[in-house]
Parts: C-alpha cells; sequence; structure tokens
C-alpha cells in the first residue's frame, strides 16, 4: 500500500508538471504540486494517533498520504544539470556523488593528476560531473540538516513536526501561484537575452568562417601559380582547412544553443 501511494503521487506529479527538470513556465502547475504535498502531509498529521503506535492498523492510512506525499516531491524534479534528482532519500545521491568523483579522480590519475595534461574531451568530461556535483553536494548537505532538525522537532512536537514542512511547501506553492506570471516573464527575459548573446557569437562565427574561407580560395589561386611539389603551400592549405573546421564546429554548436533556446521559449 505504501509503494501504491508512491506511485499515486508519481503519478499525479507526472499529470501536473509536464518535464523531469525545473523550468518555470508552460503548462506545468508547480503552486498546486507544492500546495497538494502540503495538503497531503496535514491530512497525515491529524489521521496519525497518539501516542504513535507503528504497529497499529489504524497508521497505515496516515503513512500511504505521506508516501503520496514524497512521490510527488519526488517527481517534481528528476533531472537538474544532468544529474539524476532525488528529494526524498539519500542513498542514490550518495552512490551519485561517489560515483562522479571517482570518474573525476581516475580521470586525474590516468594524467598524473596534473589538469595541463587534460585533453579537450577529458577537460568536457571534468566539467560535466563538477557540475553534478554543484547539485548534488548542496542537496545532501540538505538531507544533513534536515534529518538532524527532523529528530529535533519531533521529540519536541511528535508527529506535529510534520505541519513545518507542510508549512513551508505550502508557502513556496503559494507565493508560486501567486507571482508566477512575473516569474515567468523575469525568465523569459533571461531567455531572450541569453538567445540573443547566442546569436550575436553565431554571427560573429559566421563572419570568421567567411573570411577564413575567401583566404582559403586565395591561397588556393595563388597555388596554380606555383612550381607544383612546392610542400609549404601544402602545409599553409591544410592549416587553413583545420581552421575551418574548427569554425564550422563552433557555428553548429551556437546553432544549436539558439534552437534550444527557441524551443525553450
Amino acid at each position: 500500500s505504501l509503494l501504491c501511494s508512491f506511485l499515486l503521487g508519481a503519478f499525479a506529479c507526472g499529470m501536473l508538471i509536464d518535464k523531469n527538470q525545473v523550468h518555470f513556465g508552460g503548462k506545468s502547475f508547480y503552486g498546486l504540486a507544492l500546495v497538494g504535498n502540503a495538503a497531503l502531509l496535514v491530512v497525515a498529521t491529524f489521521l496519525t494517533n497518539e501516542p504513535d503506535d507503528p504497529s497499529a492498523e489504524t497508521q497505515i492510512l496516515p503513512a500511504c498520504f505521506a508516501a503520496c506525499a514524497a512521490g510527488l516531491q519526488n517527481a517534481m524534479c528528476t533531472s537538474h544539470f544532468g544529474a539524476i534528482v532525488r528529494t526524498t532519500h539519500v542513498t542514490g545521491t550518495l552512490t551519485d556523488i561517489g560515483s562522479t568523483l571517482g570518474r573525476i579522480s581516475m580521470i586525474f590519475l590516468r594524467k598524473g593528476c596534473r589538469r595541463s595534461h587534460l585533453n579537450v574531451l577529458e577537460i568536457a568530461e571534468v566539467g560535466v560531473d563538477a557540475r553534478k556535483l554543484l547539485v548534488l553536494l548542496p542537496m545532501w548537505l540538505s538531507f544533513l540538516v534536515g534529518t538532524i532538525l527532523g529528530a529535533y522537532l519531533h521529540s519536541a512536537f511528535g508527529v506535529k513536526a510534520l505541519l513545518i514542512p507542510a508549512f513551508l511547501t505550502f508557502s513556496a506553492g503559494f507565493v508560486y501561484a501567486l507571482f508566477r506570471q512575473t516569474l515567468i516573464g523575469c525568465v523569459k527575459k533571461l531567455e531572450r537575452d541569453s538567445l540573443n548573446t547566442d546569436l550575436h557569437d553565431m554571427h560573429g562565427t559566421l563572419q570568421r568562417a567567411q573570411s577564413v574561407l575567401k583566404e582559403f580560395n586565395k591561397v588556393r589561386q595563388s597555388n596554380r601559380m606555383v612550381v607544383q611539389g612546392d610542400r609549404t603551400d601544402d602545409v599553409q592549405d591544410e592549416t587553413l582547412v583545420i581552421e575551418l573546421e574548427e569554425e564550422l564546429e563552433d557555428m553548429l554548436e551556437g546553432l544549436h544553443d539558439v534552437e534550444e533556446g527557441i524551443e525553450s521559449i
């Protein structure tokens, strides 16, 4: 029954929020999901009999409401910065932290623990894993602080301590619902500014690529007037081709970012 309740909460979240990552726009109803989470916690609190008796059958129903709230919360955001996010259990977060640190350590060990020896691909891999740690480490610390506070509050207020996270989630949901349009407007403005920057960078990349192409054509025309077998001209051609390929890669990457920006807006 607890697993089914957890699944039901995740199912309800999937109906309210259409993306795995946090996205303050579109058809996602974060405010309603947070208020619903708070309501489930409140119901679980007042259905619980005092004193607590885990063996009593009457505790099953409030436990199901709490499990449903946990499933709803856990499904609100399951991915951020490429990291898998779990907001209701700590073991998965610790697993991800350990495996991420292990990958970073192995990359540096293979290169003698010197960043200067890393190639472009390895630097990119380290950067991606570092961004994941920026999500996972604060989340784990939040788990730690929450468990300490939860133990203290439960010893002081008993099961009524659930009303504190219920109040926090309700407040967050109410504020989000109240200022949803304002928040969406601010987020879209930031996205437009970022999109304009990407367009400007892409325009500069195209201009550089055009200049390289012109230079390449000039070299090819001059080579026709040079005695065949001159290796210097071949080296110049190869260098220009490499520069052209790099410029085209930058251009394609910029186009990809612009497409993602347009899709999100």
